[in-house]
C-alpha cells in the first residue's frame, strides 16, 4: 500500500481519512478487476456502475451541491493508484455534472444528477472543439435562439471525454453576448437529441472513451440552458477551478504507483552481485522521485484546501498542482520504466502502462504551457499597479 502518511497533514479532518479508507477498500479490490483497456467503454460503463452501486459517487455528484474539493483529489489519487479507467469514470461523472452541480437550477439537478451518482448514467463535459482547445475565447459552436423557447445547435467538439457513451453533455456554445470569452453559454443536451451525431472516436495512446461531436440545427429547450446567457465562461471556468487540481491528484496516484514499483524492483533486482538499489544512481532516481511525490502532494492539497476554505477562485493555485504533478509524475513513470529495464518497455507491463497513462495528463484541462501563461499572469497581476489581464483564466 502506498504511504498514508499525508492524511495526516492539518489539509484534512476526520471524515476525509475515513472517506480515503472507503475508497481504498472499494479500489483494491475493484478497481483494476473491473478494467480492461482493451475495452475502455465496456470498463467506464462497469466501473461507473459499480462505484455507484458502493455509494462513491456521492462525492462528484453530491446530492446537496457542495463539491469538496479534498474528497474528489483523496479519491483521484487512490484510484489513478490503482487503475487510470477507475479514475478516469470517477472524474468524468463529476466533470460531466459539475456545471449543473455548481450552476444549475433545482430542476436540471434532479434530471441529471441521481443517474449519475447511480452510474447508470455518464456524462461528459464538452468545451474542446478542432481549432479551440485552451483558447476558449475562440469557440466556434454557436447556439441561437429560433424564437420558439428553444435554442439552435451547430458546431463541432472533439476530444471529449466519454464522447459516444454517456447520456448527456453539458455543451458550451457561442450566443453572441459579447465578444470573446464574454458571449458564451452552457447547455445540457441529451445523447438522443436529434441533430447529434458522433463523428469520429477517437484512439489515443491510453485507451479511454473519445469522439468528436458534430451538432446541426440541434434544438435545445430554454430550461436546459446553464444559468443566463452569455455565463458560459464562467460555468465553465468555476467548474475547472474544482476540478483542475484533481488532474493533479490523478498524476500524483500515477507517481505514487511508479514510485512504489521503482523502489520495489531496484530492492529485488540483483545487478553486478547485488541489489540494483546499491547503485548510486539508482538511489538518485528513488530520491528524486520521492522529492517529486512529496511535493506533488504538497501542491494539490493546498489547492483543493483552498477551494474548500471559501476563496472564491484558486485558479492560480490549481495551476500550479496541476503543472507540477503532471510534469513530476512523467518524470517519475520515466524513471520507472529505466529501473524496470526491458520489462519497462514491454507492453501489458504496468511501468509501459503508466507511462503511457500520464502522458495525457500532461495535455488536456489545459496543456503544462497554458498553466505556464495562467500562472505568470496570476503573478503579474498580483504586482502594485498591474492592470487585470481578462484572458488570465484560459483553460
Amino acid at each position: 500500500m502506498a504511504d498514508r502518511s499525508f492524511l495526516q497533514w492539518p489539509f484534512f479532518e476526520d471524515r476525509h481519512r475515513a472517506w480515503a479508507q472507503e475508497v481504498e477498500a472499494w479500489a483494491a479490490t475493484h478497481a483494476e478487476a473491473l478494467s480492461d483497456e482493451h475495452d475502455a467503454d465496456g470498463s467506464v460503463q462497469r466501473l461507473a456502475r459499480a462505484m455507484g452501486e458502493a455509494g462513491l459517487l456521492r462525492v462528484p455528484c453530491p446530492a446537496d451541491g457542495r463539491l469538496d474539493a479534498r474528497s474528489l483529489c483523496i479519491a483521484r489519487d487512490i484510484l489513478a493508484r490503482h487503475s487510470g479507467l477507475a479514475d478516469f469514470a470517477f472524474a468524468m461523472q463529476g466533470l460531466g455534472t459539475g456545471p449543473v452541480t455548481l450552476f444549475g437550477t433545482d430542476a436540471q439537478r434532479e434530471r441529471l444528477l441521481p443517474g449519475a451518482r447511480a452510474g447508470t448514467s455518464l456524462a461528459a463535459f464538452a468545451l474542446s472543439e478542432p481549432e479551440a482547445g485552451s483558447d476558449v475565447a475562440a469557440l466556434a459552436t454557436t447556439a441561437t435562439p429560433d424564437g420558439n423557447g428553444h435554442w439552435r445547435l451547430n458546431g463541432r467538439k472533439t476530444w471529449i471525454s466519454n464522447g459516444g457513451i454517456a447520456a448527456s453533455y453539458i455543451v458550451f456554445a457561442r450566443t453572441g453576448e459579447a465578444p470573446g470569452a464574454r458571449g458564451l453559454s452552457a447547455f445540457i443536451v441529451g445523447a438522443d437529441a436529434p441533430g447529434l451525431t458522433i463523428e469520429a472516436r477517437i484512439d489515443v495512446t491510453a485507451p479511454h472513451p473519445l469522439a468528436t461531436l458534430a451538432f446541426a440545427d440541434l434544438r435545445v429547450a430554454v430550461d436546459d440552458l446553464i444559468g443566463k446567457p452569455g455565463e458560459g465562461f464562467k460555468v465553465a471556468m468555476g467548474t475547472l477551478d474544482v476540478f483542475r487540481a484533481t488532474v493533479g491528484a490523478a498524476a500524483l496516484g500515477f507517481a505514487r504507483r511508479a514510485f512504489d514499483m521503482t523502489v520495489e524492483r531496484a530492492s529485488s533486482r540483483k545487478l553486478f552481485g547485488g541489489a540494483l538499489f546499491d547503485q548510486q544512481m539508482s538511489q538518485a532516481a528513488i530520491a528524486d522521485s520521492a522529492v517529486d511525490v512529496e511535493a506533488s502532494a504538497l501542491l494539490v492539497y493546498r489547492a483543493a484546501w483552498l477551494k474548500d476554505s471559501g476563496q472564491p477562485r484558486v485558479t492560480r493555485e490549481a495551476s500550479m498542482a496541476k503543472l507540477h504533478a503532471t510534469e513530476a509524475a512523467q518524470r517519475c513513470a520515466d524513471r520507472n520504466v529505466q529501473i524496470h529495464g526491458g520489462l519497462g518497455v514491454t507492453k501489458g507491463h504496468k511501468a509501459e502502462e503508466l507511462y503511457r497513462e500520464v502522458r495525457a495528463l500532461r495535455v488536456y484541462e489545459g496543456a503544462s504551457e497554458v498553466q505556464r501563461v495562467v500562472i505568470a499572469r496570476a503573478e503579474r497581476e498580483k504586482a502594485p499597479g498591474a492592470e487585470r489581464d481578462s484572458r488570465t483564466s484560459t483553460s
